[in-house]
């Protein structure tokens, strides 16, 4: 039977009269309980790092390792629940919809994509345990990379030969998926130096120096494709 913090009995003896001043403790339900542990865990791992000790983050949310372990048994169970939490769950099947829509060009579908991107997932604690996972077991940061290579690279590969007019359906070249993963990580980069290097080139609440800056990388992007398929079709 696990212990739950909450109904744990009140020790009233002799201190009765000081605990009768003291506020008494709202109850939490356990979908309340276990929401405020996994924002705690989020933080905690978003400023510590995935491999941070499960002993200092009961200690940092003032709550016991039983009540921990009640709602998440092992760490793999937490580390789970961020990822779905702060990685699963923001991804907008919108996306893909987005850019396999006929009506837009090429262009117009990577600037739309890559601001709502940004817009969406450069946080603080999206940036900080995706990188905190890759120095150390991955555990986050190889099914995030899974979910891009299965859902999002085969449509930008895609658009990139549309624009060009190239038709192949053949298997990306090394050439083209790490011109790609140049303008990817390039975006990326705008909320790794705001959030690891505490770094700000320009005010960041001006969302629309973000959404030229982009636009501005998909153009180089797009540009420097031109010389993968001239070569291919020349």
């Amino acid at each position: 039977m696990s212990l739950n913090l909450d109904d744990a009995p009140l020790n009233l003896g002799a201190d009765d009269s000081a605990a009768a001043t003291m506020p008494a403790r709202r109850r939490m339900s356990a979908t309340d309980r276990k929401r405020q542990l996994l924002d705690g865990a989020i933080k905690y791992f978003a400023r510590y790092g995935i491999e941070g000790q499960l002993r200092n983050l009961t200690k940092d949310l003032g709550v016991t390792h039983t009540l921990l372990y009640h709602y998440f048994p092992t760490k793999d169970a937490l580390i789970k629940a961020v990822y779905q939490d702060v990685f699963e769950s923001r991804w907008k099947p919108e996306w893909e919809q987005l850019l396999d829509d006929q009506k837009q060009s090429p262009e117009e579908k990577f600037n739309a994509f890559y601001v709502d991107y940004s817009n969406t997932v450069l946080t603080y604690e999206f940036v900080r345990i995706l990188i905190f996972s890759g120095l150390s077991d991955h555990s986050i940061s190889d099914p995030f990379f899974k979910l891009l290579r299965s859902r999002l690279l085969p449509r930008l590969v895609r658009e990139t030969r549309k624009y060009y007019g190239y038709t192949s359906r053949t298997k990306p070249t090394q050439r083209e998926l790490e011109l790609l993963m140049g303008l990817h990580g390039g975006i990326f980069y705008i909320g790794m130096r705001r959030w690891v290097y505490g770094q700000t080139i320009y005010d960041s609440s001006n969302t629309a120096t973000d959404e030229e800056i982009i636009q501005d990388r998909v153009r180089s992007y797009l540009i420097s494709a031109q010389n993968l398929f001239s070569t291919k079709q020349g």
